[in-house]
């Protein structure tokens, strides 16, 4: 028989079945996701996807925040603003896609933590780890020779072990000691307190809301829905939950210094004060708000956005009765207070009249003939206005903005092409209108302010979360974890002590703390009346 070559040897041999991996059915995958999204590297992931996503709130308005200011952009960036509204930036805590990732990192951390409690709960009521037979390979492995029986230097160790504060579990002739677990404690308790945070925003932060209102000198506002320029509740929101008072405006003050560093004087505003009088159940008291110093009533906190002037326009028919006499707030346009504004007369006249004005606090006339505004207080205001004639839109049942007018379909009879000067009324003055329509006076000059009433049912629970969150990751970070061991051997008249350490995680401070058991232990034992050999 011809002998068996190499090769065919080989080739005799049971060839091993190549490695398959299991397939993953429905229930399998959903597994690996539900483990896969439970995570800690998952739930880190979406906190940093969290923080990033709400950059656009600190970058454009936010409707929900400063509707004006959403305006005001869109006026801006016409070409721009659709875009951004449809990708939800002027919504953005409020998006779709803010709300999945704040939902997604919510569910994260619940699936990730709830487990962890119940590993950390059971190693709370676990017995420390069986001594290891060589204690000499671990860390700070320290000897004594000690002229006591074994089981007399074993108590004396326990004692010693307690009074550090560690659980101790006799096996045998030797002694296992544990202690930090507060270190796991502190860390559940961080992202409990992350938790709290997510709940208490998402579910308590939809009790609040906040709305914004311009309160003219002399004026009161009360705090309903109805008295609200413009108000954003939230999604459980209640209107019966509006707290009851009212907030009257007895003065503004400003306060400005002048730069003259750029050769071109400069006013810097250096304090703005709201004095008011608050009524709350029935009680009056005295009140200022200023910018960042805010005004607490009940549940609400009441915050200066802006200031201004509100010149008293009065408009008189033919036969000089006065139809419309109230003051109108002007919008600032510049750090000066040139401010512009708009007045509606819809009856009294022969004809429906718009006057859209400039005012000008400190007014010089520029060498072109223009009026501007040098400074921002009223050394010498003047007030110019521009009048239209026709329908205003206001009897359509359409809601129109007060501070716009629609010029469009309206017929001008003052200012521009006309062939009529503008209306230039110094404070005081009394000018004709065209046609002989009537006359317009700037009776007087009063100041307004629009502040912000927001109502944050989150404050507190926020607040202790983060207290919560701040000592678990303290606590997480400086308490060690470490597991300490006593071993006695019986040596001819006395007996041989090892000691040694082992940590869960970077400490080291461990050979210290081994070594310092050992010196405790010894004085201890010293302290008994035990003569050390």
């Amino acid at each position: 028989m011809e002998p068996l070559r190499p090769s065919d040897h080989h080739d005799s041999e049971p060839q091993a079945a190549p490695i398959a991996q299991p397939k993953l059915d429905a229930v399998g995958w959903l597994r690996f996701g539900w483990r896969q999204l439970t995570s800690m590297r998952t739930a880190l992931v979406l906190l940093l996807l969290l923080a990033v996503a709400a950059i656009p709130g600190s970058l454009v308005p936010q409707r929900s925040a400063d509707p004006n200011g959403v305006v005001q952009f869109e006026e801006n960036n016409p070409d721009l603003f659709p875009i951004l509204d449809a990708l939800q930036v002027f919504d953005t805590y409020s998006s779709v896609w803010f709300s999945a990732i704040y939902l997604l990192l919510f569910v994260s951390l619940i699936g990730c933590v709830i487990p962890r409690t119940q590993h950390h709960w059971r190693a709370l009521r676990a017995a420390p780890p069986v001594t290891p037979a060589r204690l000499n390979r671990l860390v700070g492995h320290t000897e004594r020779q000690i002229a006591v029986d074994a089981a007399a230097a074993l108590e004396v160790g326990e004692r010693v072990l307690r009074r550090q504060g560690y659980r101790v579990a006799r096996y045998g002739d030797s002694l296992s000691a544990e202690r930090g677990y507060l270190r796991e404690t502190g860390n559940l308790v961080f992202h409990f307190a992350l938790v709290g945070v997510l709940l208490t925003v998402g579910m308590a932060g939809g009790f609040g809301y906040n709305g914004q209102r311009v309160i003219i000198e002399g004026q009161t506002f009360t705090n309903q829905l109805t008295s609200f320029d413009s108000f954003n509740p939230g999604r459980f929101f209640d209107e019966t939950r509006l707290d009851p008072f009212s907030v009257r405006l007895d003065e503004f003050e400003p306060v400005y210094d002048i730069d003259t560093t750029s050769g071109v004087p400069v006013a810097i505003p250096l304090d703005y004060t709201a004095s008011v009088t608050v009524v709350e159940n029935g009680v009056e008291r005295a009140g200022q708000i200023k910018v960042n110093e805010p005004i607490g009533i009940g549940g609400t906190t009441s915050y200066l956005l802006g200031n201004g002037f509100a010149p008293w326009i009065t408009v008189y028919d033919p036969e000089g009765t006065a139809v419309f006499s109230q003051p109108v707030p002007f919008l600032p346009q510049d750090a000066n207070l040139t401010s512009l504004g708009v007045v509606k007369v819809p009856d009294g006249l022969d004809e429906q009249v718009g006057l859209l004005g400039f005012f000008y606090p400190s007014a010089v006339t520029l060498e072109s003939g223009a009026l501007a505004s040098i400074f921002p207080e009223p050394d010498q205001p003047v007030l110019t206005l521009n009048a239209f004639t026709g329908d205003l839109g206001i009897n359509e049942g359409v809601p129109r903005n007060v501070y716009s007018l629609d010029v469009d379909d309206l017929t001008q009879i003052t200012g521009g092409e006309t062939g009529t000067e503008s209306l230039v009324l110094p404070l005081g003055e009394r000018v004709d209108l065209p046609d002989g329509l009537g006359s317009v006076e700037f009776t007087s000059l009063p100041r307004f302010i629009s502040i912000d009433v927001h109502h944050d049912p989150t404050q507190a629970g926020v607040l202790i979360s983060s207290v919560l969150a701040f000592l678990g990751l303290l606590t997480s970070l400086f308490v060690p974890r470490r597991r300490l061991w006593i071993a006695a051997e019986q040596n001819g008249d006395g007996v041989r002590l090892q000691y040694a350490g082992l940590a869960r995680g970077d400490d080291p401070g461990l050979e210290r703390a081994v070594a310092e058991l050992a010196d405790a232990h010894q004085a201890a034992l010293e302290a008994t009346a035990v003569d050390p050999a």
